[in-house]
């Protein structure tokens, strides 16, 4: 049997794509200091040159085409960046969330929750947490730590099946033991 994959077996790697390469190079140039120098020596060399054209309205117009031109080019590369770093963001955060003993699993992706059910968990989190502060500013630790505790197991408002995949096979031995 031969190693060789026909061609379409073979997994096809990918790398980033023109764009997300042109667009993560020109964010990482832009926030430079050297560029920043840059731009202020084009903004000094501008002004410098005023009085040759006598402050013509040619000189005028060149500086603020110039500008609008790069600052409609950079909201899109800006935009670009930010959707790829949230993005890995929340992939990242809902490794860590599925990975957690305890952790709920339900609270993964909650970015694609509509606006009022992202406020009820908010709403929900903070009623507990103000619970434990109460407590805590009461000095009755023991009904902080229940109230914190409640805090850790609290299960999203609508959420069927909280908890992390390793809680629910430990959970699950010990009722076959039991």
């Amino acid at each position: 049997m031969s190693n060789r994959q026909k061609p379409s077996e073979q997994k096809k790697q990918h790398g980033p794509s023109l764009f997300t390469c042109f667009a993560s190079h020109t964010a990482r140039a832009s926030g430079h200091p050297l560029t920043f120098v840059a731009a202020v020596l084009v903004i000094v060399g501008w002004a410098a040159c005023g009085p040759v054209f006598a402050f013509s309205d040619t000189w005028q117009l060149i500086i603020n085409t110039s500008t609008t031109i790069v600052t409609f080019l950079m909201v899109f590369l800006i935009q670009n960046t930010q959707n790829r770093d949230s993005t890995a963001m929340h992939l990242k955060l809902d490794e860590i969330i599925r990975a957690l003993d305890g952790a709920h699993n339900t609270l993964m992706n909650l970015e694609d929750l509509e606006d009022k059910d992202l406020q009820a968990i908010q709403n929900r989190y903070k009623a507990l947490a103000a619970k434990a502060q109460d407590a805590l500013e009461d000095e009755d630790l023991a009904a902080a730590a229940e109230h914190i505790e409640q805090l850790a197991e609290a299960k999203p408002a609508g959420a069927k099946n909280g908890g992390s995949a390793r809680g629910k096979k430990r959970a699950e031995r010990g009722r076959k033991r039991g």
